[in-house]
């Protein structure tokens, strides 16, 4: 029994609903202590104590419930999950199960010791963010002195492990010069992706929400990193910029290519906006929201089981369907593939499936 996990259950195996729909991605923001103050964290980060974090015991029954589901990838995330001292048991648990278990970290408190338990507890990827290309940008947008030299560090610990890691940028005005420089930095590193983030103002976020990208600087940014796809031997996902997924199907069209899964990998068979859909986020508290920046309570952990919340929730339920988004989202011919980002929809409107904000696309179907 490694790291104090409870064996697993004998006998009759975890009954598995049909998926209505598939659940592919939980954000689980397991702690929300932190050792860094970074300007844009959705979550308001820091250290603790933080009232009515699941307990390990609640943390299992949850795993269960996501299994229910199917296998999803699980994103331990926080703040900082390494803060959590029972991580790795609860990692070890999803493991055992069948869940792919993976780990949304800053990098700086990874030791060979932890990167150890890493392994042994069968995590499988590992995501640092990256928020500038050298010590002084990085450090600014982290507001900790040492955060860049820390994440190179714990990536290479990881790196020499063979753990996969992957590079999140937010994109921000102030460090928007600095994306090609940052992705060449994940080229240099090793590592297997560079996932986009575009700033939602939400959290620590709403202080800064003049550091917003324009809706122009939003297009031309997808439309460089759609040019990257065949020049870095990178995966490359745009997350919280769901355009992406209509510039890629209106550039494809111009050079001729169909959008299949042959030609575009999980590209083809994703869409922009996932919160509700394919994705939910729990937080530390075991609310179970569309996404950790849409911060709309779909019920709570410790008073429904999980999945019959995913199956159940109304919010939810308006988020599958399409039909019923508003403004020129609810007309655009790409709202099945795009869909606008809903939180940004919310926080500039209050109604979360009001016609994204930052979007100069023009719908055809008028």
């Amino acid at each position: 029994m490694k790291n104090g996990s409870p064996p697993k259950p004998e006998g009759k195996p975890v009954e598995r609903k049909t998926p209505r729909p598939g659940l592919r991605l939980v954000a689980w923001e397991i702690t929300r202590n932190c050792n860094l103050d970074c300007i844009h964290c959705r979550a308001a980060a820091t250290m603790g104590p933080h009232p009515g974090e699941l307990s390990r015991d609640v943390c299992f029954r949850l795993l269960d419930q996501i299994r229910i589901e199917g296998n999803p990838i699980v994103i331990l995330t926080g703040g900082e999950p390494l803060l959590r001292q029972d991580i790795f048991s609860i990692a070890q648990y999803g493991s055992d199960i069948g869940l792919r278990m993976v780990m949304a970290t800053n990098g700086t408190l990874i030791t060979d010791a932890i990167v150890q338990q890493m392994v042994e507890s069968g995590i499988q990827r590992i995501s640092v963010s990256i928020d500038g290309a050298t010590r002084t940008s990085h450090d600014r947008f982290r507001k900790v002195e040492g955060a860049f030299e820390g994440a190179l560090k714990g990536i290479e610990r990881v790196k020499k492990a063979g753990i996969e890691f992957q590079i999140n940028t937010t994109i921000t005005q102030q460090n928007l010069e600095e994306v090609e420089k940052i992705q060449q930095l994940a080229v240099n590193l090793g590592a297997a992706a560079h996932h986009i983030f575009l700033l939602v103002p939400t959290g620590r976020g709403k202080y800064i929400s003049d550091q917003e990208i324009s809706a122009l600087q939003y297009e031309d940014n997808l439309n460089w990193f759609y040019d990257q796809k065949d020049k870095v031997p990178l995966q490359l996902k745009a997350t919280c910029a769901p355009h992406y997924y209509r510039i890629l199907r209106e550039r494809s069209l111009q050079e001729g290519e169909t959008v299949t899964f042959k030609t575009h990998g999980l590209d083809a068979v994703t869409r922009g906006c996932l919160g509700g859909v394919g994705f939910c986020f729990i937080s530390n508290t075991g609310v179970v929201q569309p996404c950790g920046f849409l911060a709309l309570n779909c019920g709570n952990v410790k008073e429904k089981p999980f999945d019959c919340i995913w199956q159940e929730s109304d919010i939810f339920q308006d988020l599958r369907d399409f039909n019923r988004l508003k403004g020129k989202c609810g007309r655009c011919e790409y709202r099945k593939v795009c869909g606008g980002c809903r939180a940004r929809a919310y926080e500039a409107t209050g109604d979360y499936l009001a016609e994204e904000p930052l979007c100069i696309y023009e719908p055809k179907n008028c």
